[in-house]
């Protein structure tokens, strides 16, 4: 259960009004991976608070205010990325505000998660009011710094209440043992492999999308990652995760058993006899997809996505 509370009608209403789109932005990702949407004007991000008790689960008043506040500036802006989706309060994730919505195909639905990190990073944010020790700054970007996935779900959610959002987990565990000693202790998982796995099965031979993965390995599932966050988009990519699911699914102990022993690589005999058996519509809706690499003002590789008859 994704543990997501609908806290604000206000903001869900907002998106529902269909708007024009008369601002341009291009899509791209940091040097770090992270997708963000380049806006031809920058945008300002209001302070807020920056601690919240995670047991409680609505969002506090100052909180909710700049959080309208945002969403309103913001959509006006970006509408073809808001526009019909609801808001949901995670009270784990203050800084980045959830945003989704539910999908039906073939007796089965799907989610659209869409998280917007808001949190404040000096070197890509112009500081209008300086926050404290309790608060963000208040600042100018022109970067909206987004995070989507479509996410297969178990059962139904009860009138649509986030809170009963359950993923279908199709992965028994992600999680292989421990590195290090005492306080340097760490976790190691294969979901990093897992995604490179899904990816470069369906990515065409030779084609390289660096840093993009088309299937993700999260909340111990197969997901999908699209590239164009236009909401008149979603519905033509839940088809490709479903297709994708059907494909992988009598596969996916096979691969789990694999990556728990050797790192993934497009070496791997079991990843060279699926590659040979993924079919042509899975393959054929990244074969018009480029990534341009380029250095910023900062001299910091970013990478900008190309995506036909996407704004560019």
């Amino acid at each position: 259960m994704l543990g997501l509370v609908a806290a604000d009608a206000e903001i869900t209403e907002l998106l529902q009004t269909p708007l024009a789109q008369d601002v341009r932005y291009t899509s791209h990702f940091s040097q770090s991976e992270e997708f963000f949407l380049k806006l031809d004007r920058p945008f300002q991000v209001p302070s807020f608070p920056i601690h919240h008790d995670v047991r409680l689960t609505t969002p506090g008043r100052e909180y909710q205010s700049a959080l309208r506040s945002l969403t309103q500036d913001l959509y006006r802006l970006l509408p073809e990325i808001f526009q019909g989706l609801h808001y949901a309060f995670d009270p784990r994730e203050i800084l980045r505000p959830v945003f989704y919505k539910l999908f039906r195909l073939e007796e089965r639905l799907f989610l659209y998660h869409l998280r917007l990190d808001i949190s404040f990073r000096p070197a890509l944010h112009r500081v209008l009011e300086k926050g404290t020790n309790d608060q963000t700054p208040l600042y100018e970007t022109d970067q909206a710094r987004l995070e989507a996935s479509i996410l297969p779900l178990a059962s139904p959610p009860a009138g649509g209440d986030p809170r009963e959002i359950r993923i279908d987990q199709l992965i028994s565990d992600t999680w292989i043992g421990e590195t290090g000693r005492g306080y340097f202790v760490e976790g190691i998982w294969i979901d990093n492999d897992l995604t490179k796995f899904f990816s470069r099965l369906i990515i065409p031979q030779g084609k390289r999308l660096y840093p993009y993965y088309p299937l993700t390995s999260r909340f111990r599932t197969v997901s999908h990652t699209p590239l164009d966050l236009r909401t008149r988009e979603l519905p033509r990519t839940v088809p490709l995760l479903h297709r994708a699911r059907l494909f992988l699914e009598p596969h996916l102990e096979a691969i789990q058993q694999t990556l728990r022993s050797e790192s993934f690589s497009e070496e791997l005999p079991l990843f060279r006899e699926l590659k040979q058996l993924v079919p042509e519509e899975l393959q054929a809706p990244w074969q018009d997809v480029s990534l341009r690499v380029y250095l910023n003002e900062d001299d910091m590789k970013e990478f900008e996505v190309h995506i036909p008859g996407a704004p560019s």
